[in-house]
């Protein structure tokens, strides 16, 4: 009979180096941050930061590794170390209040904002002034899925490697370049220098974005701006915008939160950008 795994113990070094991985102080210091769960480790085991592994550690159940032995086989293949450990070692370390088992220790991967604008993205999006970290996870997936080929969080903004931001993501974290920490006025000027148009996204804004649709001024390059959940956009990011756009409320709902009306923005301009004889709302019933 074979005899049973080594588990790493709960009082290794390298364990109370993960748990420390919570706290935003830390991940700044060791520029390095919590992925969890089969979906995020799958995705980091394939993303490379300039040549290099972005995933350099996986801590995993006996029974997870089992379970998801392709996905342990494909992080094995990069070289970063693996570690099986037992449910509440996992437990320790991970945030959530049920863990999936795998938990992963990725390097930093944000792109400079120059990089991004030398790529002269078409559509992105720009969260200025955001703070809840589910909802900056869940814009940066909104933008993955409608194409979207960035995302820039301003210098106000939310922890990009918050680890509810992380999961909120579902992987899109590791799909499409972020800049992180540009102040919102350098965010703007440095795409409208680049040829994109600026419009900012909020509930009282004197544009329609039906409107916009239908006279055809959404095909060009777009950067979206959101706001802040609770106070929208100041009034000087608003004026930074060649446009204030509102999405209509064509029901009785008070209004949209921020994923949901950042899910219909980007999409209408993916919508547009791709329509090949002008578009028509996406907004019709």
């Amino acid at each position: 009979m074979s005899a049973a795994p080594e588990l790493i113990s709960s009082r290794s070094p390298r364990v109370a180096a993960a748990r420390r991985l919570a706290r935003r102080n830390f991940r700044g210091k060791e520029r390095l941050f919590l992925a969890e769960g089969p979906q995020a480790v799958r995705e980091a085991a394939g993303h490379r930061v300039d040549g290099a592994a972005t995933l350099v550690e996986l801590f995993a159940t006996v029974e997870a590794a089992e379970r998801y032995a392709d996905i342990v086989g494909d992080v094995r293949a990069t070289g970063a170390r693996v570690h099986l450990a037992a449910d509440d070692v996992i437990a320790d370390i991970s945030t959530t209040v049920t863990p999936q088992g795998l938990v992963g220790i990725c390097r930093f991967l944000d792109t400079p904002f120059d990089g991004i604008l030398a790529a002269r993205p078409k559509l992105v999006a720009v969260l200025a002034h955001v703070r809840d970290p589910g909802n900056a996870g869940t814009v940066l997936r909104c933008a993955d899925a409608a194409g979207a080929e960035a995302v820039v969080l301003t210098d106000a903004s939310v922890d990009l490697y918050n680890p509810k931001a992380v999961r909120a993501s579902v992987g899109s974290l590791f799909h499409l370049p972020v800049a992180v920490g540009v102040p919102v006025e350098r965010a703007v000027q440095g795409l409208k220098d680049a040829g994109v148009r600026i419009l900012a996204a909020d509930g009282a804004g004197e544009d329609d974005l039906d409107d916009e649709l239908d006279k055809g001024t959404m095909g060009g390059p777009t950067a979206w701006v959101f706001g802040n959940e609770a106070w929208g956009l100041p009034e000087e990011t608003r004026a930074l915008a060649d446009a204030v756009v509102r999405v209509p409320i064509h029901g009785k709902a008070e209004s949209l939160n921020l994923a949901t009306a950042a899910a219909v923005c980007l999409y209408a301009s993916a919508r547009a950008q791709r329509a090949s004889g002008g578009c028509r709302s996406v907004t019709d019933s």
